[in-house]
C-alpha cells in the first residue's frame, strides 16, 4: 500500500485493522498478509474519509525552536501551534482542534539557528513525497553570510561539494544581491547549507526557508502558522 501510494505503512497498519482496505474485492483484516503485486488493493468508503481528514499545517519558525524532539533544552515548534498562533485570516476558514496535534510530525528539518517555512503533518503520503528517500521536491533558501562571493565559489557550491562521504545532488545557487545567497536544493542533510558554506570559507549569517516545491512563506507572520488548503499542492 506504501509503495503504490494509498498511504504510509503507519496508515496501512490502522486502515488493515479497522477492515477499510480490501484486496481483489475481498477485506483484508490481518496485518502482515502477503498478496500478490498484481493484486488490486482498494480502500473503503470509511478509509478515504479518515484520510481525507489529515490535516497539514504551514508554520513560520522563528530562530531559537527545534523541528524535531532532542536531548536539547529548547522549545519546539510543535508548540507554537495553538489558536492564539493562527494567522488571522485562516481562523475564519479552518476552527482549530487539538486532534490535529495527534500524529503530527514535521516533514523535514530546520535547525534551530534557522527561520521559515516548516510543514507539519498527519498524511504519511506527504511526508514522503517531501522528505522521502526518493524526493525531487525542491526547497528554496535565502542565505546571509559573511565573506566574499565569486563565481568560483558559486560554481563549487552548486556541484563538487562531499559531506559524510557521499556528494550532493546539484544545488542552484544564485547571488541575489552583496551577501545574499538563493538556494535551491533537493535534499536536506543536516545543516547542509551551513556546511556548504564552510566549505567555501563563508559563514552563514542568516537562513531563511521561503519555499518547499510550490508552497511559499508568502504573506505568513513569523511564529504564526496555519492549515494547508485541501486544493493546495507541495
Amino acid at each position: 500500500m506504501a509503495q503504490r501510494g494509498l498511504c504510509s505503512r503507519r496508515e496501512a497498519d490502522q486502515l488493515i485493522a479497522k477492515s477499510w482496505v480490501k484486496v481483489d474485492a475481498q477485506v483484508v483484516c490481518q496485518l502482515g498478509t502477503k498478496v500478490s503485486p498484481k493484486a488490486e488493493i482498494t480502500l473503503t468508503s470509511e478509509a478515504q474519509k479518515f484520510l481525507n481528514q489529515q490535516v497539514t499545517i504551514v508554520l513560520n519558525k522563528p530562530v531559537g525552536y527545534l523541528s524535531s524532539p532532542s536531548d536539547d533544552d529548547y522549545p519546539l515548534a510543535i508548540q507554537l501551534i495553538h489558536p492564539t498562533n493562527q494567522a488571522p485570516k485562516d481562523r475564519f476558514k479552518n476552527r482549530f482542534n487539538s486532534s490535529h496535534l495527534k500524529g503530527l510530525a514535521p516533514a523535514g528539518r530546520l535547525d534551530i539557528d534557522s527561520k521559515g517555512l516548516l510543514i507539519f503533518t498527519q498524511n504519511g503520503v506527504l511526508a514522503k513525497h517531501i522528505i522521502g528517500e526518493n524526493s525531487s521536491v525542491e526547497k528554496e533558501y535565502l542565505v546571509k553570510v559573511n565573506g566574499s562571493i565569486d563565481k568560483s565559489k558559486i560554481s563549487r557550491l552548486e556541484f563538487g561539494i562531499v559531506l559524510d562521504n557521499r556528494p550532493l545532488k546539484r544545488t542552484k545557487i544564485k547571488q541575489l544581491q552583496p551577501g545574499v545567497l538563493q538556494f535551491v536544493l533537493c535534499e536536506g542533510r543536516k545543516r547542509q547549507i551551513r556546511r556548504m558554506c564552510e566549505e567555501v570559507n563563508l559563514r552563514v549569517v542568516s537562513l531563511k526557508r521561503v519555499r518547499i516545491g510550490k508552497l511559499r512563506l508568502s504573506s505568513l507572520k513569523e511564529g504564526q502558522w496555519r492549515y494547508l488548503g485541501r486544493k493546495e499542492k507541495v
